[in-house]
């Protein structure tokens, strides 16, 4: 039997950050019993990549971990979260939650706070990496990430990029930092090591709002 402090909990955005830390966690020899998405107020798109419940749950069956999505509004997104990870702990006995955050120290004061209210750690297996060698590594290894939302710096040319060196040249041309990390753009994992198969994504088209691009996925209930 596994030891009990090995089980933990990852804070699943779909996105190539969250993935990577849950992959790293997995080879330090942890084990995880869940992901955790924060949706909108409707349960259906998930807050922070605009990515659609159907979508992360073809993750979460790809991972064969379970999902806990929780719709919420911004103003009560930090009370459902920090209920939701006293859930998830007495019903998964995990003692830590997994983060991809890699430089923002708010980002990390913030993960910090919320798990201590539910007597967790806060897991950062990314911190502190160099955040350009992390996207190549992440290519290397075998993550198939594509580009759901950018700012309009970027326009909605870059909407269903896939990540590979072409990418990065046009990301750093464009004068922006190539790993996202500042909210320039967010993706979706499309395979990885730790997915049993390849997700095929519907067809999208793309649109504006204000300043920030999206993929509109097409026979997509949200």
């Amino acid at each position: 039997m596994e030891e009990k402090r090995k089980y933990i909990g990852c804070s699943w955005s779909g996105g190539k950050d969250s993935c990577y830390a849950l992959m790293k966690a997995i080879e330090r020899g942890y084990r995880p019993k869940v992901i955790l998405n924060m949706m909108n107020e409707n349960g259906m798109i998930s807050r922070s990549h605009g990515i659609p419940l159907s979508i992360i749950q073809e993750q979460a069956k790809q991972l064969d971990i379970d999902l806990v999505a929780i719709p919420s509004s911004w103003d009560q997104y930090e009370f459902n979260y920090i209920s939701s990870l006293k859930k998830i702990k007495s019903t998964y006995g995990i003692e830590a939650m997994v983060y991809g955050d890699i430089d923002l120290e708010p980002h990390r004061e913030w993960e910090e706070m919320v798990c201590k209210q539910a007597e967790l750690n806060a897991l950062l297996p990314l911190w502190q990496r160099d955040r350009k060698k992390l996207v190549y590594e992440m290519i290397e290894r075998g993550v198939e990430m594509m580009i759901v939302s950018c700012n309009t710096q970027l326009g909605e040319v870059f909407l269903g990029r896939i990540f590979n060196q072409s990418l990065i040249d046009d990301l750093e041309k464009a004068k922006v930092d190539i790993c996202g990390e500042n909210g320039e753009f967010h993706t979706i994992v499309t395979n990885c090591p730790i997915f049993k198969d390849k997700i095929e994504l519907p067809p999208f088209e793309k649109i504006t709002h204000s300043d920030y691009c999206f993929v509109k996925w097409e026979d997509v209930k949200v």
